[in-house]
């Protein structure tokens, strides 16, 4: 049974779903939109990592152990984040990532919670089984699962523009020149901690390379593009070591979108 707390994470995740589509359509319009559209989806998105990183790690406490897995735990990466893109002037690609997320969430949260209290249950299978669920909760569950990959997919790709959003908006004084450091120290995360993330990587750079390496090109782009690459390289995995195989996020991108 539902319970207060599980009732309040998918609170979030509506509220975040629902203000920022609201945010998203008034851009795409062209149309002036309010940041508190901006404000009230991360709020959402607070509220929800909030919940899961409080069932995750427990009440904080003041010691190293409880630090060290707090840094390494996704739902605090992505929590922290949110408080950062809350904070900060509005980044409308950062709401992506979180919106994707949370309409994952909030129609597993329909299936499972919702759909049971005004649908009726199929037929069981056999006698003395349990019901199976109504045909339409089926068809939601079957079109999440064939669908989650490609959405993680999205998210790491999506998590890669922001990056360059962001870094194209320092040099232009439209985000803060801090932006970029601590968005390239989240997604050094990632790529340890998602396999998404890193294919990501690999497609954008292997690109890129073609791209410098193409006839007509001058060598020494792709020589600079290479050495920055190396140093790139070099930073992520100078304390991370090398990735592993573990799931990333909700399966790949955020931790934060378990409950």
């Amino acid at each position: 049974m539902a319970t207060t707390q599980h009732y309040l994470w998918a609170a979030g995740h509506f509220l975040l779903l629902l203000c920022s589509l609201r945010f998203f359509l008034a851009k795409l319009m062209f149309r002036a939109v309010s940041t508190f559209w901006y404000k009230a989806s991360f709020t959402g998105a607070l509220v929800s990592y909030a919940i899961v990183c409080q069932k995750s790690l427990g009440v904080p406490q003041p010691n190293a152990a409880w630090i060290r897995r707090a840094v390494i735990d996704e739902n605090v990466q992505y929590f922290l984040l949110a408080l950062f893109w809350f904070s900060s002037r509005p980044v409308t690609l950062a709401l992506l990532p979180y919106a994707i997320f949370s309409l994952f969430h909030a129609l597993t949260f329909t299936r499972t919670t919702l759909m049971p209290q005004f649908l009726p249950p199929g037929p069981p299978p056999q006698q003395g089984a349990a019901p199976t669920p109504h045909p339409l909760a089926k068809k939601l569950q079957v079109w999440v699962k064939a669908n989650y990959d490609n959405a993680m997919r999205a998210v790491a790709f999506a998590e890669l523009v922001i990056m360059a959003r962001i870094v194209v908006g320092a040099l232009t004084f439209r985000t803060s020149l801090i932006s970029p450091v601590i968005y390239a120290h989240f997604l050094r995360q990632r790529w340890y901690q998602s396999k998404f993330t890193r294919e990501a990587f690999a497609i954008v750079n292997a690109r890129i390379q073609a791209f410098l390496n193409s006839p007509g090109k001058p060598p020494v782009l792709a020589q600079v593009y290479n050495q920055v690459a190396g140093l790139a390289s070099r930073w992520a995995g100078s304390s991370l070591g090398a990735p592993t195989g573990a799931p990333a996020g909700a399966a790949g991108g955020a931790g934060a979108r378990r409950q």
